[in-house]
């Protein structure tokens, strides 16, 4: 996933842009309808546009199954653990935060006494109006999975980790910290539906400071399966099906390290991050596709990398297809001072990069679409500065990609970033959807 620091979108930067026109199927214990596919969206706990009222309003929840809440923190002793750290959690935005009327899902606002308030109280009133909807909590991230490594890597690490998450986010056991009353035994007991694992990434490729062991890979593959037994174990024979799903680079090599048959037996799917193929870190460019659908031979990248070479990869390895989720980014990634060359600045060389944007920022951008259909891109040039981004005709050509070859669905990183109209998610929904 992008850092948390990169997620909080530069807005100011939109007016100085000039321009020009435009070219797995789980039983949950839930009863409504279920749209065709995963739709998986990430919603963030720091952003300033992440609010399940939001998502309501915005009609994207009535066309989600899955929201994932990111993220959780692992600590230094291997356990799931909530603070308001600075850095370290957001306890406050989680659980303590008061919600009044008006920005409340169900417009009734929180009242002091509440053992529960913040988004986790905002998510379960967000379920209770959209039944075919599952909550999941994101552990780790770019930026908290520091510590995978120590929490997988031995069988009682393993058992202490598993147990700490369940007993946090699906047992709702919150700590009532210093200074505020909320939380306590079953406090959050029913907002999530399961755990996702973010490992930022086995083996190694994450951010500076990570614990790394050669053994990632194998320890990987124990944790998911200690989580599925600890999981199963907490369902009984007859009780509700909880959600194991975790986020995977679409790197081939970080791909590579991970046991992808065993992987399988363990987790519901898999949502491949099929996204910041390039991005700011190639300073100077070129201005390249940050999530093409399929490889231009024309690309001078040599490895022409897409979402479907990553596809392919996956399932030469053993994933099955209906356990693969594909992502896509509701953000643009940009380069300035970039040439026209022969197709609107497209792998032309530029001598800065522009700050990221949200999927709605970038639409509103004065500047000329463009949209390469054969291999499912787009982006949007204005004479010197360059955003890949995906169209809401793109993201629906992606929905249909997943449609046509079976795959488990869609994600996207992240909800926020969507407009006022939920344009985004309902551009999947129509590819998602047969006829």
């Amino acid at each position: 996933m992008p850092t948390r620091a990169s997620a909080l979108l530069a807005a100011a930067t939109v007016a100085a842009l000039l321009a020009a026109p435009a070219t797995a199927n789980a039983a949950d214990g839930h009863h409504g309808p279920k749209p065709k596919g995963q739709r998986v969206g990430y919603f963030t706990q720091w952003g300033a546009d992440s609010s399940a009222k939001r998502v309501q309003d915005s009609g994207q929840a009535g066309k989600l199954t899955v929201i994932n809440y990111a993220f959780g923190n692992v600590s230094a002793d291997g356990t799931c653990y909530e603070t308001d750290d600075a850095g370290q959690g957001d306890a406050h935005n989680d659980y303590q935060r008061s919600f009044g009327a008006a920005e409340s899902v169900d417009g009734v606002a929180d009242t002091p006494g509440q053992k529960l308030k913040g988004h986790f109280n905002q998510l379960r009133k967000l379920k209770a109006k959209n039944p075919q909807l599952r909550t999941v909590i994101s552990i780790g991230g770019w930026s908290w999975s520091k510590y995978f490594s120590d929490a997988a890597a031995g069988d009682a690490a393993r058992k202490k980790f598993v147990s700490s998450c369940i007993d946090l986010y699906l047992k709702g056991d919150l700590p009532v910290l210093p200074g505020s009353p909320e939380g306590g035994a079953g406090a959050a007991a029913g907002v999530f539906d399961g755990i996702d694992i973010d490992w930022e990434y086995p083996g190694g490729g994450g951010d500076a400071g990570n614990v790394v062991r050669p053994e990632d890979g194998r320890n990987y593959t124990l944790l998911m399966r200690e989580f599925r037994r600890q999981l199963d174990a907490l369902s009984g024979r007859k009780g509700k099906h909880y959600l194991l799903t975790a986020a995977v680079a679409a790197n081939e090599t970080v791909a590579d390290r991970l046991e992808l048959p065993e992987l399988s037996d363990s987790v519901d799917w898999l949502n491949l991050m099929t996204y910041d193929l390039h991005g700011p870190w190639e300073g100077k460019g070129p201005a390249n596709h940050q999530a093409n659908l399929y490889s231009d031979p024309t690309d001078p990248e040599p490895r022409q990398r897409s979402a479907d070479k990553a596809v392919v990869h996956y399932q030469e390895r053993g994933l099955p297809s209906e356990q693969i989720v594909l992502g896509a980014p509701l953000y643009g990634h940009g380069w300035t001072g970039v040439a026209p060359g022969e197709r609107g600045g497209l792998y032309q060389s530029a001598t800065a990069t522009a700050p990221d944007l949200s999927y709605r920022e970038v639409d509103a951008l004065p500047g000329t679409v463009y949209v390469d259909r054969d291999h499912g891109a787009s982006w949007k040039y204005d004479g010197t500065t360059f955003y890949s981004y995906d169209t809401a005709e793109v993201l629906t050509q992606k929905a249909r990609y997943v449609r046509r070859n079976d795959l488990g669905g869609v994600m996207v990183w992240s909800l926020d970033g969507d407009d006022a109209q939920g344009s985004a998610i309902a551009a999947l929904d129509r590819g998602l959807r047969r006829g």
